[in-house]
């Protein structure tokens, strides 16, 4: 008998050791439940409770799925309610994870996000954030340093890369992109939300308009064609026509 080790996946990188800064990778986002509830009956005990605050947040973890640091996890929480407000008294952490939400919505359905037809509204609208389990998309991963020199280092999302970026289709073709450090310019204006877009529900307390029991990248749509001389996109099955019937199974959690 003997072990033929030429078919063993490479070792994993030593704990702890930090996803270089800068990373662009396909991620999938997979929420880790707090115990408490949130806005909807679908994000029972989904939530986690801030230890300083009243905020409550979103405990995700993200798994990087293709490329040189595939199966590499690291993890961030976003605030969904709670915590310092603004002069109009709304949640500022929420206003800053929603924007992240939607970016992750578009880039996972290769939504350009100056898109603001009614097709593309709809999809931007979740039942519940339980919805956003099991979603992916493409992203830039930065190292943050720690504000206590007792703490170590962590990556976190430094931002969602949108399907009007040069690197969206390679990311999503698990293809390798180089790095692009945080402290290095920004690549263009253009990666920030459309100025002036506004939720097409309210974010806490109001029953989304025809919720959909699929998310809608559950069945996603052929990604955006990147512009001229960049190779298309992945293109994942089709979108059912309005009114299928839903599952309640968001269809990428099948495999």
């Amino acid at each position: 008998m003997s072990y033929d080790l030429n078919d063993a996946q490479p070792q994993m990188a030593p704990i702890g050791e930090l996803i270089p800064d800068g990373t662009f990778a396909k991620v999938r986002l997979t929420v880790r439940p707090g115990g408490v509830d949130g806005a909807t009956p679908m994000d029972a005990k989904l939530l986690k409770a801030s230890q300083s605050s009243d905020a409550k947040m979103l405990d995700c973890e993200f798994t990087i799925l293709e490329g040189p640091h595939a199966r590499r996890k690291f993890w961030q929480s976003f605030t969904v309610a709670g915590g310092k407000v603004d002069e109009k008294g709304q949640s500022i952490g929420w206003k800053i994870s929603k924007s992240t939400f939607r970016a992750m919505v578009d880039s996972a359905l290769g939504l350009d996000p100056r898109d603001e037809s009614p097709d593309a509204k709809a999809k931007r609208v979740l039942p519940g954030l339980k919805h956003l389990d099991g979603i992916v998309f493409a992203a830039r991963i930065m190292v943050e340093p720690a504000s206590n020199p007792q703490y170590r280092d962590q990556n976190r999302i430094a931002n969602v890369v949108l399907p009007d970026e040069p690197q969206h289709a390679a990311i999503m073709r698990g293809e390798t992109v180089p790095p692009e450090p945080v402290n290095a310019p920004p690549r263009k204006a253009a990666s920030a939300p459309a100025p002036g877009w506004q939720a097409p529900t309210p974010a806490w307390g109001a029953q989304p308009q025809a919720p959909s029991a699929v998310p809608a990248w559950g069945a996603q749509a052929p990604a955006q064609q990147p512009p001229a001389q960049q190779p298309s996109a992945q293109q994942p099955p089709a979108s059912p026509p309005s009114g299928a019937p839903a599952t309640g199974i968001p269809a990428w959690l099948n495999g």
